[in-house]
């Protein structure tokens, strides 16, 4: 069974910079799809970007568009967010999981994901 494990969290001010890492242990799959989530305190758990472990696609939310970037190392089974310019609005636990391909629609959708991590919490104060 595979499992997410997600790192690199923790308290910066606004305009720094914070990078996680996802790691996944068990059968993997090197063409399956990445995405990164995170959710606040009393909202949904959103959409924050994804990437294509096999053609190296990706995508992201508008909110992070131009300030996180999503890369991935194959060698190693891992995907990064990289996160610059943080804002007081990105403050949410962070979390990694897995699809098993790229769709259009789908690789914005929480339920199209699975093998979800327990998460990662950001904290970036004004």
């Amino acid at each position: 069974q595979v499992q997410s494990v997600e790192s690199g969290g923790g308290s910066v001010q606004a305009g720094g910079s914070l990078r996680l890492s996802c790691a996944r242990s068990g059968r993997t799959f090197s063409r399956d799809v990445t995405g990164w989530f995170r959710q606040a305190p009393g909202k949904e758990r959103e959409f924050v970007a994804a990437i294509d472990r096999a053609t190296g696609s990706m995508l992201y939310s508008d909110s992070v568009k131009g300030r996180f970037t999503i890369s991935r190392d194959n060698t190693k089974d891992t995907v990064d967010l990289q996160m610059d310019s943080l804002k007081p609005e990105d403050t949410a636990v962070y979390y990694c999981a897995t699809q098993p391909a790229w769709h259009r629609i789908s690789v914005r959708v929480v339920k199209a994901y699975s093998n979800w991590g327990q998460g990662t919490q950001v904290t970036v104060s004004s």
